[in-house]
């Protein structure tokens, strides 16, 4: 059990990452997370009103085992094998978070300065612009993150590339220009 409590090595990770991808390769599956939507929209019967979600949904059925697995595994995980004390960041993370006003930050798992105005008029336009931006990014992609940067680079597709590209200069832009000027 100790060893379930402790973070994997990112060997060990990536290699039980790449063996999970090499199997589905093999077995001619694609991984993908948002791609779920569209199977969940499609087996509730969206199909009927929209052409989008006419498919069938029972060939991707399989990929939804992931989505429970994270979701059943993620509670385990934080109800069951975390410690009580946050996981260690980097001092300067912390130095800088507190410079923008999160004095939590690297005291708990989330900066408790995040939730103090989430029913603000800011804090709702940020959630959903966000939220916005992310459905619309994730569906004019072709995917999520996950499902670029694991299964579509595992698989030397180019669009997975470019996307991955683009994600990461995204967040770069959206960490160092607008989250400082957010908050």
């Amino acid at each position: 059990m100790e060893l379930l409590n402790e973070p994997f090595p990112w060997h060990v990770s990536g290699f039980l990452i790449s063996l999970i991808m090499l199997l589905l390769i093999l077995m001619g599956k694609s991984f993908g997370v948002s791609s779920n939507l569209r199977t969940i929209c499609a087996a509730l019967g969206a199909g009927k009103t929209c052409d989008f979600f006419c498919f069938n949904w029972k060939t991707t059925r399989w990929n939804l085992f992931v989505i429970f697995g994270a979701l059943i595994g993620g509670f385990i995980a934080a109800n069951y094998m975390s410690g009580l004390n946050p996981p260690d960041i980097n001092p300067d993370v912390i130095a800088e978070l507190n410079t923008l006003g999160f004095e939590s930050a690297g005291n708990n798992y989330l900066p408790l300065e995040l939730f103090d105005n989430l029913y603000s008029i800011k804090a709702i336009c940020i959630l959903l612009i966000g939220g916005i931006l992310i459905g619309f990014g994730a569906r004019y992609a072709g995917g999520c993150t996950s499902g670029h940067a694991i299964s579509g680079l595992s698989n030397l597709q180019l669009p997975s590339l470019i996307a991955v590209l683009g994600f990461f200069i995204g967040g770069l832009l959206m960490i160092h220009l607008i989250f400082p000027f957010i908050f």
